[in-house]
């Protein structure tokens, strides 16, 4: 009864168009101040030890790395080698910006800054070539939430920190998943690109390939950067931020010169701006989460699974059909900050691997940003093409079908998200 009074409570704030931060907060304040005995002491307590964990401080410097390398011209780069690699293919152009969105994503951590670098050069060149622009748009949109599974992932980091799991394994965990992804885009893309005979680009020489290669090598160093320094154990990942955030302001300053001193101060800012708003979500999830565990929310739900006698199986169909629905109305931090707390300690009791029930809900959160009314890289794509938010979303559809059908490999094939951080960093502890 107490948690359908709580998140009653919160759905009633948030339908009054009410920022889910703040409704988290208020939610939390009412309910301590009218229907429970909890100590405030213990409240400031929890408050201040919550957001006091060293790997939240990843999080606003992924940020500062990935508006780095969105303003310094790493995206124009890294879209010359993927259509230099991939071009001469059908649909050319198009399974470039798949790539490229890829690459980028493994340098940015994000999925909107993704779409916004790739598809404000890329778009405009696929309508020149001779796409519809509805192709354009359902390529790069779909393609931009690669940013939240490739790592470094600021989403991961958020899942790290609200279920004390690794964020290292996380990240290494997101490696062939990603992949996987990305290939599976590409051949849709192919297919449909090869049955409506979209144009191909002329074969790139090897001389060509080698050209657009180390253009972009400063930037897809960052790579290498975050997880060979994350695998040698040469600094944590928190660290692996900070160096990220250093040498992406080193390469778009001093080696690829497309960010002036004079820029930087404007950088710092926009980052410093998205970096107090999630970190004033985290704030409330963790007040929010405070609650939950104080009335035994999180218990009391695990035991009436144990009680229905529902199978893993079935407590992730479960779990995908909540955080599906979470993603139509709520944006990707929101979500794990308000479930991951609740549906955590029943995935471990149940058996489930921290590590792929964290990529699971990773997936579903891709999905999210696709998934109207709100999903966010359906603004940015609608934004950057012109279009409206339905056409957008009917461009996507097909992609979208694809994602659906991947989340149910990723969820019931647990070996493509734990082997390679069981064979790299060992068996978890």
């Amino acid at each position: 009864m107490t948690g359908v009074v709580i998140f009653g409570l919160l759905c009633a704030l948030m339908i009054t168009g009410m920022p889910i931060s703040i409704a988290l907060g208020l939610t939390v304040l009412t309910f301590l101040f009218t229907m429970t005995q909890v100590p405030l002491e213990s409240v400031a307590l929890k408050l201040f030890t919550g957001i006091e964990k060293f790997e939240i401080m990843a999080i606003p410097f992924f940020i500062l790395a990935g508006n780095f390398l969105t303003h310094g011209g790493v995206a124009k780069r890294m879209i010359r080698f993927a259509t230099a690699i991939v071009g001469h293919w059908h649909g050319g152009l198009a399974l470039g910006g798949v790539l490229a969105c890829a690459l980028f994503a493994a340098v940015s951590g994000s999925s909107p800054a993704t779409v916004v670098a790739i598809g404000s050069i890329l778009l405009p060149a696929m309508v020149k070539q001779g796409y519809p622009m509805k192709f354009g748009v359902g390529v790069i949109g779909t393609s931009g939430s690669l940013g939240i599974l490739i790592p470094p992932s600021i989403v991961m980091v958020i899942y790290a920190v609200s279920t004390n799991s690794s964020i290292g394994r996380l990240f290494i965990a997101g490696i062939i998943p990603g992949v996987l992804l990305a290939l599976l885009l590409m051949l849709v893309t192919w297919l449909v690109a090869k049955k409506r005979n979209y144009p191909r680009m002329p074969l790139a020489s090897f001389k060509e390939m080698l050209a657009a290669f180390r253009e972009s090598f400063w930037g897809l160093f960052l790579i290498v950067v975050v997880i060979g320094g994350i695998y040698a154990g040469l600094f944590t990942p928190t660290e692996a931020a900070a160096m990220s955030a250093m040498y992406a302001f080193f390469v778009a300053v001093f080696v690829y010169k497309d960010l002036t001193l004079k820029q930087v101060p404007k950088v710092l800012l926009d980052s410093a701006n998205l970096s107090a708003m999630i970190l004033y979500i985290i704030t409330n999830a963790v007040l929010f989460s405070f609650l939950l565990t104080s009335e035994q929310i999180p218990q009391d739900l695990s035991a009436w699974i144990n009680a229905m006698g529902l199978s893993p199986w079935m407590f992730l169909v479960v779990v995908n059909i909540l955080l599906l629905v979470a993603g139509n109305f709520m944006e990707p931090s929101s979500i794990l900050l308000i479930t991951a707390p609740l549906l955590f300690p029943v995935a471990m009791k149940l058996g489930i691997d921290p590590i792929h029930f964290g990529i699971i809900m990773v997936v579903n959160m891709e999905i999210g940003m696709i998934s109207p009314p709100v999903g966010l890289n359906l603004y940015v794509a609608s934004g950057i093409s012109g279009l409206g938010l339905t056409d957008t979303t009917k461009a996507c559809l097909p992609w979208i079908l694809v994602m659906l059908l991947y989340l149910l490999l990723i969820t019931y094939v647990p070996i493509i998200s734990t082997w390679l951080p069981a064979v790299l960093m060992g068996a978890a502890t």
